[in-house]
């Protein structure tokens, strides 16, 4: 993996990939973030609501790029991190998590990297888009 400081503008960041979105990972993901909107885990509502079928929820795709961003960086190295969400992440759709670098920027006192973010499914769909700025040292 490369070291954070050797990195310039355009490089990549180390991408992940998540396994398909199932029905256990939205059960569970309702749990640790305390979203219980049944949209996400009740067929019938989401049914009603005229989806086909229940749907993740956006903000598990953003604790993917978090988790891509903090497997690279320590936590405390994440000064901003957002994003905007661009499509529905449906059951079966696999996450792919990517960044690049698009700048670096005294801010403060610190070096920093000015990050575009994005998580897509496997037919590349943007699921979301966003930035992250990350301390250098």
């Amino acid at each position: 993996m490369t070291a954070i400081e050797d990195l310039d503008v355009g490089s990549a960041l180390p991408a992940i990939t998540k396994p398909s979105i199932n029905r256990t990972t939205l059960a569970l993901f309702c749990g640790a973030s305390n979203d219980h909107n049944p949209i996400h885990v009740d067929i019938d509502f989401a049914r009603r609501a005229g989806m086909e079928d229940v749907f993740a929820h956006g903000m598990l795709s953003m604790a993917y790029l978090g988790q891509m961003l903090t497997n690279w960086v320590p936590q405390s190295a994440i000064r901003r991190f957002g994003v905007r969400f661009g499509a529905i992440t449906h059951l079966g759709d696999e996450i792919t998590c990517t960044g690049k670098v698009l700048e670096k920027l005294e801010e403060a006192g610190e070096t920093l990297l000015k990050l575009e973010i994005a998580a897509a499914d496997q037919y590349g769909e943007a699921k979301l888009i966003g930035h992250a700025i990350v301390a250098v040292s």
